[in-house]
């Protein structure tokens, strides 16, 4: 149930609020299970593979708690937002990715000072990023960089500095936008990031967290 709950989900056998839902029983299924094991190794008189494999289920087990749980736990620790920019008061606006949002349940147009309090104190490190090279060179690193991340690059535009590309997480498959914005400043160049999930009020620090890990990959 826990491997299903985000396989499903990824290749469309259910709603994505379905895979979520397996994901928190899984974990009630683990405590039965860990519970089980826990019992059966005090009454067992046996000794070698029966205790072995019941050791290994009580392992099996707590994976199928832990996961969840700390899904959970991560939850309660950010704010429940889905929109995160690098630049709160001009952020990058999305226009290529757009007819690909379609279906979205979460709009692309940003909610101004409604989540901009609440992501400067869950993440005040998600700052732009300034490179000492000019835009034209910054663009080639951004699209490098997207590429390394392994995002479907939707469009890129050198003149006017923007990038856009989608971002598809590992196991549930959610699909997550983002726009790049290069501005030269100061003799080199501003990067500015935004990154907004497709459906989901909550994204549980996935975007700050792909934003952090992008703009580390633009500055090695």
């Amino acid at each position: 149930m826990l491997a299903a709950s985000g396989l499903g989900t990824r290749f469309g056998v259910w709603h994505y609020r379905t895979g979520l839902s397996m994901l928190r029983y899984s974990a009630y299924v683990g405590v039965a299970a860990g519970i089980a094991c826990v019992l059966a190794l005090i009454v067992t008189r046996r000794s070698g593979s029966s205790r072995v494999a019941l050791v290994f289920g009580l392992v099996l087990a707590g994976i199928t708690i832990g996961v969840p749980y700390r899904f959970s736990q991560t939850a309660k620790q950010v704010p429940p937002i889905h929109d995160i920019t690098t630049d709160m008061t001009d952020p990058p606006a999305f226009v290529a990715v757009l007819p690909l949002r379609a279906s979205a349940t979460n709009s692309a147009v940003y909610a101004g000072d409604s989540i901009a309090a609440l992501q400067r104190a869950a993440y005040p490190d998600v700052q732009p990023l300034m490179l000492p090279v000019p835009p034209l060179a910054a663009f080639e690193r951004a699209v490098a960089a997207a590429k390394v991340m392994g995002w479907e690059i939707v469009a890129g535009d050198s003149p006017s500095g923007r990038l856009e590309a989608t971002a598809t997480t590992t196991w549930f498959g959610f699909k997550d936008d983002v726009v790049v914005r290069i501005r030269a400043e100061n003799g080199g160049s501003r990067i500015d990031v935004r990154s907004v999930s497709r459906v989901g009020r909550s994204d549980v620090g996935a975007n700050a967290a792909r934003i952090a890990r992008y703009l580390r990959e633009l500055q090695r």
